[in-house]
Parts: C-alpha cells; sequence; structure tokens
C-alpha cells in the first residue's frame, strides 16, 4: 500500500495501530531481524526443536516481542527506554531456557522467588506489548482477569462466579509455566499457522497476485450497469486471500474501484457499504480465512481442512446476500454502465493463471493429508517461484522482503495471542468460564420454560456478547475469550462444538462491521467521503445474512448440514431453504423485487426469512409461504401501479 493517504486511513481505522515510520538505519535492522526469524519459523516446519513445542514458544516468543518495542510507537527513531523494553524482554523471554529448560519445567507450581519475578515483568512486557499493536482495551481486560485471579476469594460465597482466590506466585505460575498460559494454544497458533501464512500472502502479493485479482475482477464483468457491484465484491474476496485484514482489504480494494462506483452513481455511502461487506468477506471465507480458523482447528483438534470445508456454505450464502444486494441497488438508484479499460477476461488469464495455483496446492495438499503447515510452506516456495516469472533481477531482495514483512505483520496477532493466555489460564484455574456460562444460561430460561426458546434466547445474548467484545478487541482475542466463556453456555444446552465455534467464529469476525465503531465501515466512509453512520447502516444491510445465518447453525440438528457435516441430500435442502431466507432479506433491506418493493411485501419477508432460516421442514414451508405471499403482493400491487401510470 504505497499511497500514504490510503496508509493513513488503514492506520486509524484498523483493529491493529500502526507501526512506526522508521528511519533507514532502523528499518534496516528490523528488516534483518524479521528474515531470521522467518528462517526460523520455516526451520521449525521440517526441522523441529527436539525438546517440544513449548520450547519452540519460548524462543518465538523472546525473539518476537522485543521487536514490537522497537516497531511500534512514536517517533522514527526508538528512544533508549524501547531499547531497554526489549532488551528487558529477550532476557525474560529467554528466562526459562538460562538455567535449563528442563529444570525450569520440574519446578511447575513450585516457581522460586526469581522465576515469580521473570513472570510477572514478562506479562508487564506481554501487556505493554498489546497495547502498543492493538490499544488499551485487551490489557485492561486482561488486568481485570489477574485482579479477579487473585481476590476472587473475597468476592460472596453466594455468587456463582466466586472462587477460593489463587495466589500471586500460583498466578504467575499459570502464565508462566503452564500450557494455558502464555505458551498455550492461542501463541502455539500464532507461532506454527499464523505466521505462516502471512508469510504467504506477503510472498504472493510481491509475486503480483494482489494487481492480477483486481485485473481480472475487472475483465470479468467489462461493460453493464451491475458490473461495477460485482466487480467490487469478487476483487474484495481475492485481495482477502493476500491481505487477511479486513479494514485493509477494505482500504486496498476502494482505491481501485471507488472511482468505478462513483462514475456509475453509487452514492457514497452505498459504495462505502459495499466495499466493507466485500474487505470483510474474505476473512469468513476459504481457503484462507482469518486467524481465529486456525484456533478452531487446534481447539477442536481437527484438520484445518474440516474448517475450510465448513465456511463452504455460509460463505456461498454471504456472496448471495452481497450479489442479490448489488442487483437491487443498481436498479433502485440507476447505475450506469462504466467503460472499464481492462483487457479481456481470457487475455488476463493468460497472463496471471498461476496465481490461483499456490490457492489451489494449499486445499490439494490438506486433501492428501499433509499437515497445514508443510501445505502453506509449499504453497509459498510456488508463489516465490512464480514471482521469478516477472522479477528475475529483484526477486532474491523481492523474497527476502516478502518474508520480512510476513513476520512483521503478525507481530501485532502474537501480542494478542500471548495477552490471551492471561484470560485462558485465568478461566481455568478459576472456572469462571463455566461459571459465566451457567448465568447466560440462568437468565434465558428466567425468561421462558421450553427448551427450544431458552436455546433462542441463549443464541442471541451469546451473538450480542461476542459482537459487543468484538467492538473492543481484536477478532483472535475475541473468539479466544468468547470461545472460553460463552461457548461452554451452548455446548451444555446441547450445541455441537463445531457449530459452536464457527457461530462464534462469525460474530467475531462482524464485529469489524457491527454499528457503532464497525472499522471497516468507518475506513470505507473515509475513503468515499461518505456519512460515517449512513456507510454503517449500508454495510449493514450488505452482511445481514451473515449476521443471521450463524444463528442457523446452532437452533436445530440441522444446522450442521449448513457446514457440510452430514448427509450430502441434508446439505443440499439446507442451503436451499437458507437461499431462500437470504433471498427475503434482500427484498427487506434492498427494496427490490421484480421493481420497487413497497412496505406490505418488505414486511412479509421479515417472518419469511426468520422462518425459512430456523431449519426444520414446518417452518420452512411457513416462511416460504410467507415469501409466496410477498411476491403475490408485490406482483399485484406493481400491476396496480403500472395501470394507473
Amino acid at each position: 500500500m504505497a499511497n500514504p493517504d490510503l496508509a493513513r486511513i488503514v492506520a486509524e481505522h484498523d483493529e491493529e495501530m500502526p507501526s512506526r515510520s522508521l528511519s533507514p538505519r532502523w528499518e534496516r535492522a528490523l528488516w534483518i531481524a524479521g528474515l531470521l526469524i522467518a528462517l526460523l519459523v520455516l526451520k521449525q516446519v521440517f526441522f523441529p526443536f527436539s525438546k517440544g513445542s513449548q520450547y519452540y514458544l519460548i524462543i518465538f516468543l523472546a525473539v518476537t516481542l522485543p521487536l514490537v518495542f522497537l516497531a511500534y510507537g512514536r517517533g522514527h527513531t526508538p528512544p533508549w527506554w524501547d531499547w531497554v523494553l526489549a532488551a528487558l524482554a529477550f532476557v525474560v523471554g529467554a528466562y526459562p531456557l538460562f538455567g535449563g529448560y528442563d529444570e525450569f519445567l520440574n519446578r511447575q507450581g513450585q516457581l522460586t522467588t526469581l522465576d515469580v519475578i521473570a513472570g510477572s515483568v514478562l506479562l508487564v512486557l506481554i501487556l505493554e506489548a498489546c497495547r502498543r499493536t492493538t490499544g488499551w482495551v485487551l490489557p485492561v481486560v486482561c488486568v481485570a482477569f489477574v485482579l479477579y485471579a487473585y481476590y476472587g476469594g473475597f468476592l460472596p460465597p453466594s455468587w456463582s462466579i466466586s472462587h477460593s482466590g489463587v495466589d500471586f506466585p500460583q498466578i504467575i505460575n499459570g502464565f508462566f509455566n503452564d500450557g494455558s498460559g502464555f505458551y498455550g494454544t492461542p501463541l502455539d497458533v500464532a507461532a506454527t499457522y499464523i505466521v505462516l501464512f502471512t508469510i504467504y500472502g506477503a510472498v504472493l502479493n510481491a509475486s503480483g497476485a494482489g494487481k492480477f485479482f483486481v485485473d481480472i475482477s475487472f475483465a470479468a464483468f467489462r461493460k453493464s450497469r451491475t458490473a461495477p457491484g460485482r466487480t467490487a465484491a469478487t476483487a474484495g474476496f481475492l485481495l482477502g486471500t493476500v491481505s487477511g485484514s479486513g479494514t485493509a482489504t477494505t482500504v486496498s480494494l476502494g482505491a481501485v474501484t471507488w472511482p468505478m462506483l462513483q462514475k456509475a452513481g453509487y452514492p457514497k455511502e452505498n459504495a462505502g457499504g459495499l466495499l466493507a461487506a466485500s474487505g470483510i468477506g474474505a476473512i469468513l471465507s476459504p481457503p484462507t480465512l482469518g486467524a481465529a480458523a486456525f484456533i478452531i482447528a487446534e481447539y477442536l483438534k481437527v484438520s484445518y481442512l474440516d474448517v475450510l470445508i465448513w465456511a463452504i456454505v455460509p460463505t456461498l450464502l454471504y456472496y448471495l446476500g452481497i450479489a442479490l444486494a448489488v442487483e437491487a441497488d443498481a436498479r433502485r438508484f440507476g447505475a450506469k454502465p462504466v467503460d472499464v479499460d481492462a483487457p479481456r477476461f481470457l487475455d488476463v488469464l493468460k497472463l496471471g493463471w498461476y496465481h490461483f495455483l499456490s490457492l489451489g496446492i494449499i486445499i490439494v495438499f490438506l486433501a492428501l493429508g499433509i499437515p497445514v503447515y508443510k501445505a502453506v510452506v509449499y504453497a509459498t516456495g510456488v508463489a516465490a517461484l512464480f514471482a521469478l516469472i516477472n522479477h528475475r533481477r529483484e526477486w532474491p531482495r523481492l523474497i527476502a522482503d516478502a518474508l520480512s514483512v510476513g513476520v512483521r505483520s503478525a507481530f501485532p496477532v502474537i501480542a494478542v495471542c500471548a495477552a490471551a493466555g492471561v484470560v485462558t489460564s485465568t478461566i481455568t484455574k478459576t472456572g469462571l468460564g463455566q461459571a459465566l456460562a451457567s448465568s447466560l444460561v440462568d437468565l434465558a430460561s428466567a425468561m421462558a420454560s421450553s427448551e427450544t426458546v431458552v436455546l433462542m434466547l441463549t443464541a442471541v445474548f451469546a451473538a450480542v456478547a461476542v459482537s459487543v467484545l468484538g467492538l473492543a478487541v481484536p477478532v483472535t482475542a475475541s473468539f479466544i475469550i468468547s470461545w472460553v466463556v460463552i461457548g461452554p453456555a451452548l455446548i451444555t444446552l446441547g450445541v455441537e462444538p463445531a457449530e459452536t465455534a464457527m457461530f462464534i467464529f462469525y460474530y467475531a469476525v462482524l464485529s469489524e462491521v457491527t454499528p457503532p465503531t464497525a472499522l471497516a465501515a468507518v475506513a470505507a466512509a473515509a475513503l468515499t467521503g461518505g456519512d460515517v453512520m449512513k456507510t454503517m447502516w449500508q454495510t449493514w444491510k450488505y452482511t445481514l445474512p451473515a449476521f443471521l445465518v450463524p444463528l442457523a447453525f446452532v437452533l436445530t440438528d440441522a444446522g450442521s448440514s449448513l457446514l457440510l457435516r452430514g448427509p450430502l441430500l441434508d446439505s443440499v435442502w439446507a442451503f436451499g431453504a437458507s437461499a431462500l431466507g437470504v433471498a427475503a432479506l434482500a427484498v427487506l433491506t434492498g427494496g427490490w423485487l421484480f421493481g420497487p418493493a413497497r412496505w406490505p411485501e418488505r414486511l412479509l419477508c421479515v417472518p419469511a426469512a426468520l422462518f425459512l432460516l430456523y431449519l426444520q421442514p414446518l417452518t420452512i414451508a411457513i416462511g416460504a409461504g410467507f415469501l409466496v405471499v410477498a411476491v403475490a403482493v408485490h406482483l399485484v400491487t406493481r400491476g396496480r401501479v403500472r395501470e394507473a401510470a
């Protein structure tokens, strides 16, 4: 993203804080450090440390955490105190290795005073790194959890969240020398999967894939009144495989498609909503998804390919909703065809078809049973080889740059995942997760006696809770916290872990387009110059199916069919019913059917969508009935309007 204005918009509105603009000297130093860490990560894939994954995680955190203090902060040169913090981060990060790694593990539960001091300092440094990369909210949440672990014994015994209390050395032991703390699943996923995918995205972008994805999207639709909207949605999906950030994809996408949308006659707010919805869609979609998808695979002990398969039908429904909204908008405000100066589709495809190859390799290798961390390395190698086609002379430096940039772009996620260990460790030691989950179910039970209604209310409460949490913390942290706090509530009510995980994942991601913050929508409004709140509501219009479809995962047993878990025929009819529900939502929000839709038929589409998305034969029939009535009313009133004209 060479344009400084675009970089500024991303920096202002992304969930991650902007990195420091370093002087050439310090930039070169961090470039070298990033490259060396990339080589360490690649080495671990094929030649792992014999002492196990936690040994690697200690080294990984010890070498990445110091760089956060140098890469993030004010000014173009790290001040002396940042160097002190960086040095301290390395010392306490590598502390478990200094006196012998095995000896450190043997002291689990009986840490020495020096162990506690080192662990305490590491805690403070991780929270500061998290503050620098993502803001104040997550560190404050972590501090609250530490205080709860220590002072929980002073809470009234009648409170469901009270516990016996944990002394400070044991709290630090849980963070520093336990599998649920700093070196738990979140950091393991960051160091093993996420950093490899950020490297892959950087190499793929260096090979020219980003430009190709935009070019082929323009060439695919060319000239029609719906072509600009279709182009934006398609390019957003493809660019997301390179970016991995909803806000960054929105801004990159808008830079190339907003002028075309403007010429087509899109109002600023409609265009901004479309850009934000398209930018966030890629994080919900195979083959890369968002970082939390890797955590799902690790938590549930399934292959990443399983998670990709679960996301296929929801992705189709998401983009069906966008496609229908694009069709409605283009007609409702009279979008005009735009002449696009782009080569023919086949010509673009012939020149850059190979950019799709590395994406396909990931899927094929996963299907062959190759671990995801090796599959993505092979795909990265293929992308790097294809970069050689267009960049022969500068290829070595180009790939080295991509390796370093890939590692550095993972710094915020690494800080978040390490800090998430504070939350997961506290919940494990105090039982807070189960207590809060029980409270959520009790609240729903107090409002209804029917098991079905209790599940509905719990699901709605959970959706709201995840969305609100996601307004304050990054997607990865939102998923981790929600999984250990809210997940047990749904599982207690009989929802399968896979459906629960995907439900939480979708709402965690959708927090980026949830009012009143809606970071991706705010960034889109900054780019188009549209009204921020109106852009948010237009984004909500485009993404409404994504907010309602996850409820279908958990409300009925048939919801698993939307994740392709079960017989294929069940998935086909579940998809068909849900697609009709999405179509009903498109009529409601888009105000268009076979012509302008008036309020009577739009209101009829509300129960139509809700009943269709409750995947039971009777409710599907009722929902279809409402939709038929809506269509009939529309046709009758449309005919009368024509006669009157």
